[in-house]
């Protein structure tokens, strides 16, 4: 008898990844055409609609430089903007980019002080408090924090910082990472006093991966480091007196389009709205898990719902269990899940992206294509999981 070579990974992948998330295709669209002309007319008028609407999308209405380059390349120009060689930072360590983001201070010629809180727990605002009291001279220059650090799914919180730095009187910068969080969770930079935020595109601004962008106000602008060179420089970039200094060189054309379309589809559903979906969504996920959960090995990674990340969630199922479960579900069935990055051991953790341009259909074919998973391979897991993600979607619509 002729054996079937049959796959149901064959079709229309999908990338569930915390980022880069899925495209729209009428991002896509916006970026199938001819290379535009970068010396006048439509690329300037939409390079200038876009930053009142990146302002928008962050809740400010200070300064936004635009990068070409990754999140990394923003937290260079974050940092060679305000900080100078032997100045101090303190990093608050919610795992494993917020220590990145130190580890570039530290090749900058920077002092680093880090509070590690490990990869289970947000930021102890008391604890920041008794750090910031201690420090009688005002070394530390700047606080880097990370809103929703993605290898862990925790969020911080970001307005409480503020908060402590106000009670304290210090004067350091508060940095606020925000490549997970932007458009999937609130965030607000002026209500909640951030100096400085970086973000990028391939999250919830559903843009392929390759602009990043630096939110500055004038007391970060006032610092002024002497790590800054004319790339990094955000100054020009800001205010530019002729086209070509928003990027100190050849525009990222088709990434502009695309974001063009991606901040459109942002207006058009609402920033609300938005919010509201992801939220909705996240807890659609957690719902399964916490069937899940009730027999076997799976268990979310942030144990308080409230200290979750609407953007992504991680997970652990044991060692070698969640390797094989990604292996299984993007192999088998066409869904690709997250990596454990940063976590020991790597193979006992995975990540389920729900950020940008996600729907409930979406998110019930992940879980039932996880179930699948875990049945396939033995995996013990609890009963009811997509009932009660069903339930959670019924009530939000």
């Amino acid at each position: 008898m002729k054996v079937l070579n049959m796959s149901l990974a064959n079709g229309r992948a999908y990338l569930a990844i915390p980022g880069p998330s899925v495209i729209p295709d009428a991002v896509l669209r916006e970026m199938h055409r001819a290379s535009p002309n970068i010396y006048e007319g439509e690329l300037h008028d939409l390079t200038d609609s876009l930053v009142p609407d990146l302002k928008a999308v962050a809740m400010t209405n200070q300064n936004v430089a635009i990068y070409i380059g990754n999140g990394h390349a923003a937290w260079e120009a974050a940092l060679a903007n305000v900080v100078s060689a032997g100045d101090t930072v303190l990093v608050l360590a919610t795992g494993r980019f917020c220590i990145g983001w130190g580890e570039m201070a530290t090749d900058m010629g920077i002092t680093v002080q880090t509070i590690d809180y490990g990869d289970h727990a947000d930021i102890d605002l008391a604890q920041v408090e008794d750090a910031l009291r201690a420090d009688k001279a005002g070394k530390i220059k700047a606080i880097l924090a990370v809103h929703v650090d993605t290898s862990t799914s925790v969020k911080n919180d970001i307005a409480g910082l503020r908060r402590v730095l106000d009670a304290v009187g210090h004067d350091a910068l508060l940095m606020a990472d925000c490549i997970a969080s932007l458009g999937c969770d609130r965030f607000e930079m002026d209500a909640w006093g951030v100096d400085v935020m970086v973000a990028a595109c391939q999250k919830g601004l559903m843009t392929p991966a390759g602009i990043s962008f630096v939110y500055y106000n004038g007391k970060a602008d006032a610092r002024r480091g002497d790590r800054v060179t004319r790339y990094w420089d955000w100054r020009a970039r800001t205010e530019p007196e002729h086209y070509f200094q928003y990027f100190d060189g050849t525009a990222p054309t088709h990434h502009l389009y695309g974001l063009r379309k991606a901040l459109d589809m942002i207006k058009a559903e609402g920033l609300d709205a938005v919010f509201a979906r992801h939220q909705a969504l996240a807890q659609t996920v957690w719902a399964a898990f916490d069937c899940w959960a009730q027999e076997g090995p799976l268990h979310l990674n942030i144990a308080d719902a409230a200290k979750r990340s609407h953007a992504v969630t991680s997970a652990g199922a044991g060692s070698p269990n969640a390797d094989a479960l990604r292996q299984w579900c993007e192999h088998k069935a066409g869904l690709t899940l997250g990596i454990g990055l940063g976590r020991t051991p790597s193979d006992a953790y995975f990540r389920v992206g729900h950020m940008g341009h996600v729907n409930a259909h979406m998110i019930m074919g992940v879980l039932g294509t996880m179930q699948a998973g875990l049945s396939a391979l033995n995996i013990p897991h609890g009963k009811g999981a997509l009932d009660a993600a069903a339930k959670v979607i019924a009530a939000s619509a």
